[in-house]
């Protein structure tokens, strides 16, 4: 997901507070409610079912801004019940849900649908219940950072429409199990639209053909599973255009979809595509959703990562000094942290944003060498804010994030940890091995964190819990004495948690770096020096301060 400012532009997104193992909340006013939680907490109603298969269909409205249709949901039973919750935002309306071809019975409590069974659901069972819905949906007021429907108009004062719901939810616009930890196996979309628009959404084009009233009706397949904020739709003038990719024996289709007077424009700037998903592909594996294709759709907003259907906005712009586009790069690193691997809940978000923020660094290194990696890293560095944990509440669909830290400083958090260990074959070996460990599965954060921890040989999982859980920034306390023998170094770590073992290095005069191991009690090593003002600190290797 996309920021509100950054180098030279950087987005926003906010957080409170939570301890990562045992959750405290400092933030004044957080509050939450009986909607919160009934989306955000896996409750009876919800654990008792696994999502299989979702075939959504959407007519769209252009005149009055509102859409139409229906969702067969196919699910499989946990464990025995007679009574399941669904979401759909209060302001749609369910006109019937349909269950062994007739109605069923349901209540609304807020945004969740309560439906009962007549008889029990045994274990293992699959049920197929049709949803059919329509409504007036969300309109987003400042997209990509609100959710909702943008209902906008081109350059040339047509048609242009999009969808984001990331936070927000899903089900302001379909019904389905809003909740991040269950993803359907594969998708179906069905959008039907007036001509001459064109419709695009996640995965692969089907068929589409024309229906009576000017309509035509677009079909697109998803093949993976896929998160609900992810699915999306498209509408627009658009042209068409696409090219094969060739990776690891493997080929898949690179497909563009552009605003028609935008073509020519859009081919030469998307050239950047096959040495972003070359890079990413180094360190993480082949682009997880090859059956699908990959696709970037131009938006009526700034950009959104959208699985295989990348939302672009950002008007064929390159970073100033860094020469590529932010959105291409960074909403496309979200294939792989986002998409294919997925957190179970908003509270650690730090999960999809964290590890993309910080494949930013790794596709300039790739591209420009290390040197300008770090330069970059510094960059991202100045909007670290230090306000509120990186991690947030937990169950009950946490969305106030007030700052961009698990962005920014999750990204320092991970370079860190890269020189913690010391060893970069062993460093992107583990974030490979993690990827691949992890790919098309929805997790939480302790269990990629441990999984981290068991490839390396350095225990890092303090490292990670008090970036995630402390707001304060590391603080080196050093105090230096000159002697005859060289200046003695008095350090210990402040503003941390009791057990943090992050190393840093220092150095005198340019020499050879010096590992230390700082705890919250003073430690002190002896350098040689010429001058106290030569005694130098690694703060491009590790994320703290010096005092």
């Amino acid at each position: 997901m996309p920021l509100t400012f950054r180098f030279p532009f950087i987005f926003i997104v906010s957080f409170y507070f939570f301890s990562f193992y045992n959750p405290v909340y400092s933030q004044p006013d957080n509050t939450f409610s009986r909607i919160d939680s009934l989306r955000g907490y896996l409750n009876s109603n919800r654990s008792c079912y696994d999502i299989i298969y979702y075939d959504l269909e959407v007519s769209i409205d252009t005149r009055i801004e509102s859409i139409s249709g229906s969702n067969e949901i196919t699910l499989k039973a946990l464990r025995d019940f007679n009574r399941i919750q669904l979401d759909l935002f209060e302001n749609m309306i369910v006109d019937s849900i349909i269950y062994n071809m007739h109605p069923i019975s349901y209540t609304r409590d807020g945004n969740a649908i309560i439906i009962d069974f007549n008889n029990s659901v045994v274990f293992n069972q699959e049920v197929i219940l049709k949803v059919f819905y329509h409504g007036h949906p969300v309109v987003s007021q400042n997209p990509p950072w609100s959710g909702g429907f943008v209902w906008a108009r081109d350059s040339l004062n047509r048609t242009w429409i999009g969808v984001e719901c990331q936070g927000t939810g899903a089900s302001l616009w379909w019904p389905n199990k809003d909740h991040l930890s269950d993803e359907p196996d594969s998708m179906q979309i069905s959008i039907i639209a007036p001509e001459p628009l064109i419709a695009v959404s996640n995965g692969k084009l089907i068929e589409n053909y024309n229906l009576p009233g000017n309509l035509k009706k677009w079909i697109w397949k998803v093949t993976y599973p896929i998160n609900n904020y992810g699915v999306t739709i498209n509408l627009g003038y658009y042209s068409h255009f696409n090219e094969k990719y060739l990776s690891n024996n493997s080929e898949y289709m690179l497909d563009y979809y552009v605003l028609d007077y935008n073509l020519d424009k859009a081919k030469s700037h998307f050239k950047q595509v096959r040495r972003m998903l070359e890079s990413y592909e180094y360190y993480f594996g082949p682009y997880p959703f090859e059956r699908d294709g990959y696709k970037l759709v131009e938006a009526p907003y700034w950009g959104m990562e959208h699985q295989s259907c990348i939302a672009y906005g950002n008007e064929y712009q390159n970073e100033e000094y860094y020469l590529f586009d932010y959105i291409i790069i960074h909403e496309s690193g979200h294939e792989w942290w986002g998409n294919s691997v997925s957190t179970k809940d908003n509270g650690e978000l730090w999960i999809h944003e964290a590890f993309t923020t910080y494949m930013e660094s790794l596709f300039i290194e790739y591209d420009y060498g290390y040197n300008i990696a770090i330069n970059y890293l510094e960059d991202q560095k100045a909007y670290i804010e230090n306000m509120y944990p990186i991690s947030g509440p937990l169950s009950v669909n946490f969305n106030d994030w007030d700052d961009s830290d698990m962005y920014y400083k999750g990204s320092w958090m991970l370079h860190s940890i890269r020189n913690t260990i010391g060893d970069d074959e062993e460093w992107f070996s583990t974030i490979k091995k993690t990827y691949q460990h992890f790919k098309y599965q929805t997790i939480s954060g302790n269990e990629l964190i441990n999984f981290m921890n068991s490839q390396v040989d350095y225990d890092i999982e303090p490292i990670f819990r008090n970036f995630l859980t402390n707001r304060n920034i590391p603080e080196l306390k050093v105090k230096m004495k000159k002697n005859k023998h060289g200046i003695k170094l008095t350090y210990r770590w402040k503003n941390v948690n009791n057990d943090f073992n992050m190393p840093t290095k220092v150095r005198v005069d340019k020499s050879d770096w010096v590992a230390i191991f700082p705890g919250i009690k003073n430690k002190s090593i002896l350098l040689k020096y010429k001058d106290k003002k030569e005694v130098e600190f690694a703060t491009d290797l590790f994320y703290h301060a010096v005092n």
